[in-house]
């Protein structure tokens, strides 16, 4: 099974052009992918898409028949003029049956300095995978990259999240057949993969793959690389945002997964984005 992640950057190249389709024959070039998660995708943002079709969601569906296209907005809110909405969020496409669709906003605090910064909401997509071995969670999201303080707060409630996902597949509640109540695909088998806008030796990681009670996120990379430097993902070739290199997209999987995790692929090469696209390839 093999799952692909990307912050596409609203499709935006760093020729300054948009151009979903090249995305995603980009995507397709890597890997013939089961599922595939993608942060930073726009619906009415003329700002961001320029002349391009300005409902992202509506070209992906048209460019990826056979796959359900789910989109989760972390921002979602009325344009100025009042006469449409915007959104902004993350997106997971499968080609495998999605048993369980589920959103979850993540924390935003205030920044912890009173110089204000640039802020916005953040969400986790969650939807439940018909693997070959079983259910599988699969969750995606993007954090916050100013506000230091909420990017830990929403690192830790994604480990919260997880942690109570898997309470729920230890001890699942009483079903009612046929009612909202029936019985929910619950499973310790997950991923979560994403933008997190944290480097592998940053607090908001060591807070991330903190054991819990029921269960723990692990890095993929720990194993198959142990103790070698994670890749980089983001300011390989623009250096806006830092002067340096590094590696901020990752693939993190529940310790049931360990087993199944084959190979992690990041392409420094492209530079249909901002940052890299990464590949991670599951036993079946």
């Amino acid at each position: 099974m093999k799952i692909l992640t990307w912050n596409v950057q609203w499709f935006k190249g760093l020729d300054e052009v948009v151009d979903i389709k090249r995305v995603i024959e980009h995507a397709r070039s890597m890997a013939d992918f089961d599922a595939i998660c993608m942060q930073e995708v726009a619906v009415n943002y003329r700002a961001l898409t320029g002349e391009t079709e300005p409902d992202q969601i509506k070209a992906l569906r048209a460019l990826m028949p056979g796959f359900e296209v789910v989109f989760s907005p972390a921002v979602d809110e009325l344009s100025p003029c009042g006469g449409f909405r915007r959104q902004f969020g993350n997106v997971i496409a499968s080609r495998v049956p999605i048993r369980q669709i589920q959103h979850f906003a993540l924390p935003h605090p205030p920044a912890a300095s009173s110089e204000p910064t640039p802020s916005m909401p953040r969400i986790a997509l969650d939807c439940t995978l018909q693997a070959p071995w079983g259910p599988v969670r699969l969750m995606t999201t993007h954090l916050e990259y100013y506000n230091v303080a909420a990017r830990h707060a929403q690192a830790r409630a994604l480990r919260e999240l997880h942690l109570q996902s898997c309470a729920l597949a230890l001890q699942p509640p009483k079903p009612q057949p046929g009612s909202p109540y029936e019985l929910k695909p619950h499973t310790m088998d997950a991923l979560l993969c994403g933008d997190f806008n944290f480097e592998y030796d940053s607090p908001e990681h060591a807070s991330i793959i903190e054991p819990g009670p029921s269960g723990a996120w692990v890095n993929s990379w720990e194993f198959l690389h142990p103790g070698k430097p994670y890749p980089a993902t983001f300011r390989i070739f623009d250096r806006t945002y830092g002067p340096e290199p590094v590696g901020c997209d990752f693939f993190f999987v529940s310790p049931s997964l360990g087993k199944r995790v084959q190979e992690l692929v990041v392409d420094q090469q492209t530079q249909a984005s901002d940052h890299q696209p990464v590949v991670i390839t599951l036993r079946d």
